[in-house]
């Protein structure tokens, strides 16, 4: 029975058996068909994940490329634009050829390297240059205010802006009064927003600290002062250019210097800031003094100055170089500057002379610095000679009286019909009337007496002789120290000058006592006349010589003369000659005595 309904059964449960087994296969069949899709859905995914970061990889190995070559062109040496710059003969950086260009229109514009200071910081720290024992000096709290004024006329901004920050870190605020900017009508754009900008931040943290004066038109260094100077409120005005840092502690000593004597006029003592690399070179202590044609030199201080063996001393000075520290209502007592001044030049020596000879007097501070820019070129004054000679009349006219005429040879013009307006000085003569000033003499022996007063001075100016009148003689190539003759051109290597002992001197004409000239000499041998050093003591010097206007120029020793020869066609010889007198005749272009 039971077997028989397992029979009966058997076939019924082997198509149920089959038909689990078939859905059991299929189901793992569609599950991993299901896997499969996932695992192909993934592997796309994943594949165009794949592609994107090595298109991202590539894109960033062309980029690593392109600045490796843009790294490798920029290490290259660019080419040297302007190797007869006289800013790039000295600054020795590389630059690539766009920054060489920017470098060099600026500094044709400025005269200094204004692209190197447009990347220094405006506050940057500077060589404490002083003296140790004004390091250490202490000065009274109770010193006279101050107002800084700065002249400019188209400078730099970053000029500007670090020469008020430097005064502002380096000057006790309670002394400090106020800067006041003197713009001499720039034109410059960033003059008229950025540095307004630049004031503007300043004045609020310091309300009314900066000032600004600006000129309707271009007036000139005087006037520039002269307008710093009006609108000063201070006890003491420093008049100084724009181009300047000053240095710690620079103020003190000035202002206990005035407190203590209220007549005098000061100056710092000036460090150099390369017009190249702007890194400041130490000057030491000297007075200032000029020659006869009032350009600015350094001489000694006077004996007792030395006798104190302490350099960190003020010193007496005959002049200032411009930059100048004054009691703010003395400087008006004595006529301030010359307002006739033209452009620059010469307004700090009439100054000088002036201060000395009408009550007050001048000294140079070595323990204030200042560290000013040297320029290679002053941009503003393209004419810079014509504009010194005007103005140098102009002082001799009014204070020099009988060695006025020092100037005009100085500067190679006749006694008398120079052609060159002075302007009128009639005010300034007025003004030295009434301040009862003392004459010029007494400054030459009292306070300059190195300056030569040159008396024995005969004659100066071109030599000509007769028998050629459109040849001069000429100092010719200064290798070779031997005079020549050469077509007239009455430039500085034509000039020469004749003195009461029978010198005969080669320009430059030097102003200052104990300086060497070149004289013209009679070797004793040869048939050429020589230069050589007046004080050589090297060999035999014949360097006196005979000469009457119109007539021989013969040597006082060996009794030869001077002469020009022509050759078989009449044409007159480059050299000249010294040989038997045939009785040739020469005439000097300006005659002061008879000669």
């Amino acid at each position: 029975m039971r077997i028989s309904w397992v029979k009966t059964l058997f076939p019924v449960l082997s198509i149920a058996v089959v038909f689990l087994y078939t859905s059991s296969v299929k189901w793992e069949i569609q599950t991993q068909e299901k896997q499969l899709h996932q695992v192909q859905q993934k592997l796309s995914l994943h594949s165009a994940l794949l592609l994107t970061r090595l298109e991202k990889l590539e894109a960033h190995l062309i980029s690593v490329e392109e600045k490796s070559l843009k790294i490798k062109n920029e290490t290259k040496p660019a080419k040297k634009l302007f190797p007869n710059s006289n800013l790039f003969k000295v600054w020795t950086v590389e630059l690539s050829e766009d920054d060489q260009r920017k470098a060099e229109d600026l500094f044709q514009k400025y005269g200094y390297n204004a692209f190197l200071s447009d990347q220094l910081p405006l506050d940057r720290e500077l060589p404490d240059t002083r003296d140790h024992r004004c390091i250490d000096r202490e000065y009274p709290q109770n010193l006279p205010t101050l107002s800084v004024v700065l002249i400019y006329l188209d400078e730099a901004l970053s000029v500007i802006q670090r020469a008020i920050c430097s005064i502002i870190n380096r000057t006790p605020a309670h002394l400090l009064k106020e800067i006041i900017l003197v713009d001499d009508h720039s034109t410059n754009e960033d003059l008229k927003t950025e540095l307004n900008v630049y004031i503007s931040s300043i004045n609020e943290k310091h309300p009314g600290l900066v000032k600004m004066v600006t000129h309707s038109e271009q007036k000139g260094l005087s006037q520039a002062r002269i307008s710093g100077w009006e609108f000063a409120t201070g006890d003491v005005v420093a008049i100084l250019d724009v181009h300047i840092e000053v240095h710690v502690k620079w103020a003190e000593p000035l202002l206990a210097r005035i407190q203590a004597d209220r007549t005098l006029v000061l100056s710092p003592v000036f460090d150099k800031v390369n017009y190249y690399d702007l890194q400041v070179t130490e000057y030491f202590a000297s007075a200032h003094g000029f020659d006869w044609s009032l350009w600015c030199t350094y001489v000694g201080f006077p004996q007792k100055w030395y006798e104190k063996n302490d350099p960190s001393q003020p010193g007496k000075s005959p002049s200032v170089m411009g930059i100048l520290v004054v009691d703010r209502l003395f400087f008006g007592e004595i006529g301030t500057l010359d307002g006739g001044m033209k452009v620059y030049g010469g307004e700090n020596v009439e100054l000088g002379i002036r201060v000395w000879l009408c009550g007050g007097s001048i000294e140079v501070v070595p323990c204030s610095k200042i560290a000013h820019i040297e320029r290679a070129h002053k941009p503003y004054v393209p004419d810079i000679i014509s504009v010194m000679k005007r103005n140098a009349l102009r002082v001799a006219e009014v204070w020099m009286d009988e060695y006025k005429i020092n100037v005009n040879i100085a500067w190679g013009l006749p006694l008398q019909k120079h052609g060159i307006d002075i302007g009128d000085v009639s005010e300034r003569k007025k003004l030295r009337e009434r301040l009862k000033c003392k004459p010029f003499k007494w400054y030459l022996e009292n306070v300059f007496p190195e300056l030569n007063p040159m008396k024995d001075l005969l004659g100066y100016g071109v030599l000509i002789n007769d028998l050629q009148t459109s040849l001069c003689l000429d100092k010719g190539p200064l290798e070779e120290n031997t005079p020549i003759l050469y077509p007239c051109h009455f430039m500085g290597s034509q000039i020469f000058y004749y003195t009461a002992s029978g010198e005969i001197f080669a320009h430059p004409l030097q102003s200052l006592k104990n300086s060497r000239n070149r004289c013209l000499i009679d070797p004793g041998s040869g048939r050429f006349p020589e230069l050589s050093w007046c004080s050589n003591t090297e060999k035999p010097n014949h360097m006196y010589w005979d000469f009457t206007q119109g007539q021989a120029i013969q040597n006082r020793e060996t009794k030869r003369c001077l002469e020009i020869s022509a050759d078989q066609t009449g044409k007159y010889e480059k050299k000249v000659f010294l040989q038997d007198c045939r009785n040739q005749h020469w005439k000097i272009q300006n005659v002061i005595q008879d000669l």
